[in-house]
């Protein structure tokens, strides 16, 4: 690759400024003084001037109020260049001394050229040519797993570069779990990176994870196979899955457009989720529209060579040479390598190792510890939307206003049936005292009456026995 991953130089530093502040290197101690006079000795002269100060000139100078002062806030401005935009280019330095480590596996049939295209993305002979057994040779009865590992140095930068290989996938009769192989690999590899960070000692860590995995799909042009289904859905959510059609030069324009819509359509319809480039804010447009142009050429149709032929126009370029012509793996005219080699390592390398790293890795961990019964409660470390946080606070706000309104009226009937049955007792009681004074009343009305009969008959009264004992009692 002609062009490196970094192109833009760190800043150099301003030999001078205008307050006479020299900055010639981290280690230079050299005694510098200001225009007013003011030095430390040890090469970080801070120049001292009204400028820096905006409240108080304008208290000395400007005639202003000191509650006017303190109303306004000052505005700080640097005098010099401070250093910290050097930050990136820190994190640069740092990660280049470190150096990078990168896994891709290739998935796929045998004859799909899954080692020919390593060797041209990466531009070296990771893979040897390979020994193709005879017809009456064993070719075993499971898939294997066959690691390759190479050191690639490009413009100073450093990557470890490890290749997992699959032979024997889908070369079967019986093709029935042939995925689990693939499948207790990548979960190893989790598993070891997890046995890495419940060390004691995890100052040096190594990243054996599978960050990548390319998905060879046999160019049929009708759509794909159930084995294609069921290994993208049995893997989808532990890799970073880049499905491509292999040797595409065997198909027409118009037939790789109809085959890329029905492989999307049918990866849409079994809700296999496949790795789409991010888009973060305040991009440029051109980083936008590189994006745009990545995702529409998804599945990657690939065509892969190592050897050098003479083109149309002379040129030695990197392609197979055919009676009908010649097709260049680097001309985006004539297949997707370029898209795809952009994507897999110039622009996104960095994010296909931190959604391993940040989504897929913490999903297993998760769900490894949770099997091994480590519980924590969810809401620790939870990021939370502030409209979100405020809309549940509103809700179980409101429910619990509810929940006390309903406890008001339960206790508001209560009292009124209580209220109720006092006032029914009061009613009765009255209406009982009603009914016996009533009575007594009638009582004596009817013996007033009798006696009146009598004083108009003429008959005596028959004095009553109180009375008789009482006169008797005064006799006496």
């Amino acid at each position: 690759m002609a062009d490196g991953y970094y192109d833009v130089k760190p800043p150099t530093s301003p030999s001078a400024t205008s307050n006479g502040v020299s900055y010639g290197g981290n280690d230079a101690r050299s005694t510098t003084t200001s225009p007013n006079g003011f030095s430390n000795g040890n090469g970080d002269a801070r120049a001292i001037s009204p400028s820096n100060y905006p409240v108080k000139s304008e208290l000395n100078g400007g005639g202003h109020s000191a509650a006017s002062a303190a109303a306004v806030p000052a505005r700080k401005k640097l005098a010099s260049w401070v250093g910290f935009s050097n930050l990136p280019n820190q994190v640069h330095r740092r990660s280049v001394r470190r150096g990078f480590q990168f896994v891709a596996m290739v998935v796929g049939e045998s004859g799909l050229g899954k080692s020919t295209l390593i060797n041209t993305l990466f531009e070296t002979r990771l893979y040897q040519p390979k020994h193709i057994p005879a017809p009456g040779e064993d070719r075993g009865k499971t898939v294997q797993i066959e690691s390759i590992s190479a050191d690639i140095e490009e413009n100073g930068v450093r990557l470890k570069l490890t290749v997992v290989d699959t032979p024997g996938f889908g070369d079967f009769v019986n093709n029935d779990e042939c995925w689990k192989p693939i499948v207790d690999n990548i979960e190893a590899r989790f598993d070891a990176y997890l046995e890495q960070e419940n060390r004691v000692n995890r100052l040096k860590l190594t990243d054996n994870r599978v960050h990548a995995c390319i998905y060879f799909i046999q160019p049929t042009g009708h759509s794909l196979k159930p084995i294609d289904i069921e290994f993208m859905r049995r893997l989808h959510t532990k890799v970073n899955l880049i499905p491509v059609i292999a040797k595409s030069d065997t198909m027409t324009d118009d037939e790789i457009v109809v085959f890329k819509q029905r492989i999307l359509a049918d990866i849409a319809h079994h809700g296999i989720r496949i790795f789409q480039p991010p888009q973060y804010e305040n991009e440029d447009e051109e980083t936008i529209q590189e994006n745009e142009e990545i995702i529409s050429k998804v599945p990657f149709a690939v065509v892969g060579s190592d050897h050098l032929v003479n083109g149309l126009d002379g040129r030695q370029v990197r392609g197979r040479s055919y009676p009908w012509g010649v097709i260049e793996v680097d001309n985006e005219e004539h297949c997707d390598f370029v898209k795809l080699r952009q994507m897999l390592v110039r622009t996104h390398m960095e994010e296909l190792r931190e959604h391993t790293n940040d989504v897929l890795y913490e999903n297993y961990r998760t769900d490894k510890l949770k099997a091994m019964g480590v519980a924590q409660d969810e809401t620790v470390f939870k990021e939370t939307n502030p409209a979100a946080k405020q809309a549940e606070e509103r809700a179980l706000h409101e429910a619990k206003l509810a929940k006390m309104e309903a406890e008001m009226k339960m206790v508001f009937q209560q009292k009124v049936q209580e209220k109720e049955s006092k006032l029914k007792q009061s009613e009765e009681e009255l209406y009982n005292r009603h009914r016996e004074m009533k009575d007594a009343l009638e009582k004596q009305r009817q013996e007033l009456e009798d006696k009146k009969r009598r004083i108009e008959s003429g008959r005596p009264l028959t004095p009553e026995k109180g009375s008789q004992k009482k006169r008797f009692g005064l006799g006496k």
